[in-house]
């Protein structure tokens, strides 16, 4: 079954959300954890989104994450491995068709933690940014509601382009 592209307006129960993951995550993993960030679209406050909350942690050892597949399993999240992305363990939670939840797990100096950080902090610092994002998501899912990956492939120029800027903004705060 393919997934449908659902965007939603803001909702302030997605950091409620991202709360109760977090907290299910730290008892599964434990002292494995380092932290745990919300990122995506879901904790850009105003912004529109799919309503699946995006948790990054940080492990201490990348390696050791999948001893913990069988209870994060026992918990209705689904182990998928790298999932193409080389060094990083991905989960979701619910089903195949409907997703309320996406893990990305990476090792504590992993380049993937700092870029999701920058992206999510400058999309923050930067209300119009959001805005133009939020619209640019909300036509695509009106364009391709049955078609997840159309979607995810119009919106990465914008995506690359707001990556960009937010590295540059990043590196204009370390001078």
């Amino acid at each position: 079954m393919t997934r449908k592209v659902l965007v939603l307006p803001y909702n302030p129960a997605w950091p409620l959300q991202f709360a109760a993951e977090s907290g299910i995550l730290r008892t599964i993993f434990g002292t494995e954890v380092v932290a745990i960030h919300h990122i995506g679209s879901t904790s850009i406050p105003g912004m529109s989104a799919k309503p699946i909350v995006d948790l990054l942690v940080e492990v201490r050892d990348i390696s050791g994450l999948d001893r913990f597949n069988e209870k994060l399993s026992e918990s209705s999240y689904t182990p998928k491995g790298e999932n193409g992305i080389p060094g990083r363990r991905y989960f979701f939670k619910g089903s195949e068709d409907l997703h309320t939840a996406h893990v990305h797990c990476f090792q504590s100096g992993n380049e993937h933690i700092e870029r999701n950080l920058i992206f999510r902090d400058y999309l923050k610092a930067h209300p119009s940014e959001a805005r133009s994002y939020s619209l640019l998501k909300e036509i695509l899912a009106d364009q391709f509601p049955e078609d997840i990956d159309s979607y995810v492939e119009k919106k990465d120029r914008f995506i690359q382009e707001i990556d960009r800027r937010a590295h540059a903004w990043e590196e204009s705060l370390r001078r």
